[in-house]
């Protein structure tokens, strides 16, 4: 029978704070390889910390919202690259919880420790046909997918009035072709490469219709009277993913406060840098932005967690503020590390130095297109002046 006993919050954050100086080492050779080293991700699945988000009666713990945004944004600390993995593989897990209970048997198979990789653009066309479609597309930003087992992606369902319907499918790893593209300025390891589905049959039962996933209404079988599961699928995601923007600004402020002791202020007379009082001010404005993102992180995650707990529904600005509080976290974050890398010197531009990767990592984040803080503004304000969001991902 599977362990159903899962570790506290506090357990499974001090399990990722112990993997904090691991990741720190391997973060140059997880950069310069552009994935995850073997023994990275083994020590993420001896920790248990693949099995936040997986069903319970898998051997999985079914982790609160609150422990799930502490471990991710501490792995961040460690790494940001692993942080965002880890963070996509907690939520395609979540996300696989959600088809039949056979598909999820086939998926899991006893293995809670599998792991998942996902992709929300329905950049694939499904073509009906007996028992299910027929799936041609490509995926790009597929984080960690070279080292997953199986892949939940968005695509659109044709119909033969010219209609298109989006959905989710739940397709195994080996049935797609990789595509090693992934060289970009930051989040380097997470190895997000593209993924393509060539003439792929997906059976019917690893199909389910979109609106209702981003809705929350979808059918759950053995998982419905779980918590976790009574949570929309976007507040969660999006509380997940600002986790790691959080961790990566604390990583910064770690990696600037490192090397502050005896550092001079070159071509002035301050012979220690910490003695300037623009370094107090600098300091002082980056931490209180770091304060800020981790409140609205937290925030996200209470409103999950403590709605999922009470059974209460979501309302449409409720949703937005999901969506509000991960820009906020995002922008917070990468301000406080513009911040402290503006103040770390010219030596800090050298690889060896933690800094400089910090800060191509963060930026990286808030360009991604649900991460975007400006995106994120916009949307929570047209709900607010009373109009319909621009958007179905809410």
């Amino acid at each position: 029978m599977p362990d159903t006993n899962a570790p506290s919050r506090q357990e499974l954050l001090g399990r990722a704070t112990d993997l904090v100086p691991l990741l720190q080492k391997n973060a140059p050779w997880i950069e310069e390889n552009r994935r995850l080293p073997d023994d990275v991700v083994g020590a993420l699945t001896d920790a248990g910390l693949l099995k936040m988000r997986v069903p319970r009666h898998y051997g999985g713990y079914e982790s609160p919202m609150r422990t799930v945004a502490d471990v991710v944004s501490e792995l961040a600390r460690g790494d940001g690259s692993t942080g965002w993995t880890a963070a996509v593989w907690a939520i395609s897990s979540w996300m696989a919880g959600m088809f039949p209970d056979a598909v999820q048997d086939e998926v899991f198979g006893g293995e809670a420790d599998v792991r998942i990789s996902g992709i929300l653009s329905p950049t694939a066309v499904g073509v009906p046909t007996e028992g299910g479609i027929v799936l041609n597309g490509k995926w790009a930003f597929n984080t960690g997918s070279r080292q997953s087992a199986w892949n939940t992606n968005a695509a659109v369902r044709a119909h033969p009035d010219g209609s298109f319907e989006p959905i989710m499918v739940l397709i195994p790893l080996s049935e797609l072709a990789v595509v090693d593209d992934w060289h970009t300025a930051g989040m380097r390891g997470s190895g997000s490469v593209s993924t393509v589905a060539q003439d792929l049959f997906v059976p019917d039962a690893r199909i389910l219709s979109m609106p209702p996933v981003l809705a929350g209404v979808h059918q759950l079988g053995r998982n419905a009277a779980s918590p976790v599961y009574q949570a929309p699928f976007m507040p969660t995601a999006c509380t997940t993913v600002a986790s790691v923007a959080l961790g990566l600004a604390r990583a910064g402020r770690e990696a600037f406060f490192e090397r502050l002791p005896g550092r001079k202020i070159s071509y002035t007379a301050y012979e220690n840098q910490a003695e300037a009082p623009i370094t107090h001010l600098t300091t002082a404005d980056a931490v209180t932005r770091i304060d800020e993102a981790e409140f609205h992180v937290m925030r996200a995650a209470g409103m999950l967690d403590d709605k999922a707990a009470a059974g209460e529904q979501w309302t449409l600005e409720e949703r937005a503020k999901a969506r509000l509080d991960l820009g906020a976290a995002t922008q917070r974050s990468k301000e406080a590390v513009d911040l402290l890398n503006s103040a770390s010197g010219g030596s800090s531009v050298y690889s060896t130095v933690p800094i400089q990767r910090i800060q191509r990592d963060v930026q990286t984040l808030t360009l991604h297109a649900i991460m975007h803080p400006a995106t994120n503004l916009e949307l929570y304000g047209r709900v607010l002046c009373g109009l319909e969001p621009n958007t179905h991902y809410i």
